[in-house]
């Protein structure tokens, strides 16, 4: 199993400043590559200060003249906001600067909130899922030159990508799946596949394997499935259960952002109480305990063992949790120097 972080920079409310978090992120991603992380992951967000990152491959251009070795991955980038034209042309250059280390994440996106504001006229789910089926042989076209489009939601005359990646036949391109058609289209496309658990414990994780590898059989054929998941690694109880709290009032902010019916304002959604919290009808603070990546590095290694024998290639120690810089940097450090070694 490799191993990589997913990092955005997250705030709910304005104690910390947006280049205090910038900060803290580029030492996040120095730490991943000293530690012997094999990728870096970043998305895409736009308007919302709950993940701020409207550019991944800006970051990710930034980080690569920072870091050795480590690949650079947008985790994704969302495809009804680009045009394939302008998504190829950004790709190829972001790997051509980084010396061929990009990773191509692609995704249909999952807030309405930015659907109503990044797309004229608005768009729901299905119509992103459209997008991105176009998107991805549009791409691979553009890159290999000469490609012209005639669908749906992107049509234009031959066109070649311009420039084309450094890396031949261009960066590996990684889609993000839950439902079995997104993994059956993904192996369609000998694209790598990016999974992620959220409150179903480890009968989605079982599930979402199971998924693609009933992909897989039918293509008869297999690529490369990643685990996207929060952790927190310590042998002290009160630090566990400080990263139990704070990463349950992440997923209960992330429910509110997703459900689109809080006031906004300034970027920062209206804060939740303490009660709202509490009682969220499905983020409950036991499970988040029970079913992330929290505990000591004996029972996380136990854990990712049983993932790497479902079949699992990937796991990406998502780090994104309103924890603290310290928190956050302590936690990731101890991953790599007492979990990752259970797995050379």
């Amino acid at each position: 199993m490799k191993f990589s972080l997913f990092a955005h920079m997250e705030r709910v409310n304005e104690n910390q400043r947006q280049k205090e978090l910038y900060d803290e992120f580029l030492s996040l991603c120095k730490i991943a590559d000293e530690g012997g992380m094999t990728t870096v992951w970043t998305g895409e967000h736009h308007g919302m200060d709950f993940t701020i990152a409207p550019n991944p491959f800006l970051n990710l251009i930034d980080i690569a003249h920072q870091t050795k070795q480590v690949r650079l991955g947008t985790g994704t980038v969302v495809a009804p906001y680009w045009h394939p034209i302008k998504l190829a042309g950004e790709a190829a250059m972001t790997d051509i600067v980084t010396g061929g280390r990009l990773e191509l994440g692609i995704a249909r996106g999952a807030y309405a909130f930015e659907y109503e504001r990044m797309v004229p006229g608005g768009m729901d789910a299905w119509q992103a899922g459209e997008c991105l089926r176009e998107m991805v042989p549009a791409i691979k076209g553009l890159w290999k030159g000469d490609h012209t489009q005639d669908s749906k939601h992107y049509n234009f005359p031959k066109t070649t990508s311009s420039p084309k990646p450094l890396t031949e036949d261009g960066p590996p391109i990684w889609v993000a799946a839950r439902d079995i058609n997104s993994h059956e289209f993904a192996l369609s496309q000998d694209c790598n596949v990016q999974v992620t658990p959220l409150w179903q414990g480890l009968e989605e994780v079982e599930s979402l394997i199971s998924k693609y590898k009933e992909a897989c059989a039918k293509y008869d054929k297999r690529t490369k499935i990643m685990i996207l998941q929060h952790a927190y690694v310590s042998n002290d109880e009160a630090e566990l259960e400080q990263a139990t709290r704070k990463l349950h009032e992440f997923y209960c902010y992330f429910g509110a952002w997703f459900k689109n019916e809080r006031p906004i304002s300034q970027g920062l959604i209206e804060t939740l109480s303490q009660e709202e919290i509490d009682n969220h009808p499905f983020y409950k603070r036991e499970a988040i305990r029970k079913d992330l990546m929290i505990g000591t590095s004996k029972q996380i290694i136990e854990r990712l063992k049983y993932y790497e024998e479902l079949g699992y290639d990937e796991f990406s120690y998502w780090s994104d949790s309103g924890m603290s810089r310290a928190e956050k940097e302590t936690s990731l450090r101890r991953f790599i120097d007492e979990v990752m070694p259970a797995f050379n």
